[in-house]
């Protein structure tokens, strides 16, 4: 049984007439009875009494009409849910990133990218650059902003540089300036004073201890095993300095004093990453285009 067959039967039992049948569905004449007919052959049974100038449905025929209808009208919704995603009107984008990146970065991508394709749906998962690793090879996501390098570099994973962005630091404006003052300050100014520190497996944390402990110290936590959002208002409080990228203190400066790093300072590498065997689907090409575009 062919799906054109069900078209060109639907088709006849509408006009109750061959020819205008083959009009309604473009296609000759002999053609649609052939058809048909191969479509009976293939049920063993008469879908149409004929008589001259009158067609009407056999039982059999009135059986398979709303059955073909409802067949007809499932491909169709199929093929409009298809183009649907292929015109980026629906569906869905699996983007993980870490917290840093989601406070700074992507709101504005987002925005633009929500602006332009309001039907799909953004689906955001926080996490550490090993945590989004894990989530991309298990196909749990179909992009990640990661910091490079890689925890566990992954040859499974194709990965495509976006920025390398600056870190600075961070405390209260009614705390004692860093660094006695200085307008930008050296990683070695950290020793002695009390940092808010994340917590283990974020990416700032191993950043920031690795730099101290490439200075000759060990960093003193005032407190640690924050999220970025738990990091900021912690120094806001007064409790300490902490180490966070430039878009962030930038996008929560409010009741916060932003120190440079003296050169050659501290920075890090955000990459875009997906899995290397398999081909994002088209939303989330386009948003990974948006942002390597931005």
């Amino acid at each position: 049984m062919q799906f054109q067959q069900l078209q060109y039967f639907v088709a006849v039992a509408e006009t109750r007439h061959f020819t205008r049948a083959a009009d309604l569905v473009h296609v000759a004449q002999p053609s649609l009875s052939q058809q048909i007919k191969a479509l009976e052959r293939e049920l063993g049974a008469d879908l149409f009494l004929r008589a001259r100038g009158n067609i009407t449905l056999t039982d059999a025929g009135e059986a398979l009409l709303p059955l073909a209808r409802r067949i007809l009208a499932d491909a169709d919704t199929a093929r409009y849910e298809v183009q649907e995603l292929v015109q980026l009107r629906s569906g869905r984008v699996r983007l993980g990133a870490t917290p840093s990146l989601c406070t700074g970065l992507l709101p504005d991508v987002l925005r633009a990218f929500h602006d332009r394709y309001p039907g799909i749906h953004l689906m955001i998962e926080e996490g550490g650059s090993h945590d989004l690793v894990r989530e991309l090879a298990r196909g749990a996501l179909d992009l990640a902003l990661v910091v490079l390098p890689l925890p566990t570099p992954s040859p499974a994973l194709t990965t495509v540089e976006l920025l390398r962005e600056d870190l600075v630091v961070v405390s209260s404006p009614d705390a004692p300036k860093p660094g006695h003052g200085r307008r930008a300050v050296h990683i070695s100014d950290l020793e002695g004073e009390r940092l808010v520190m994340f917590r283990h497996g974020y990416d700032l944390r191993e950043l920031t201890v690795a730099a101290c402990r490439s200075a000759g110290f060990e960093p003193d936590f005032a407190v640690e095993g924050g999220e970025m959002d738990a990091v900021l208002g912690f120094v806001r409080a007064g409790l300490g300095l902490a180490v966070v990228p430039r878009m962030v203190a930038a996008r929560s400066g409010r009741g916060l004093r932003v120190t440079p790093l003296a050169r050659p300072g501290l920075s890090r590498t955000i990459a875009l990453a997906h899995r290397s065997d398999v081909a994002p689907p088209r939303a989330a090409r386009e948003l990974q285009r948006m942002l390597l575009e931005r």
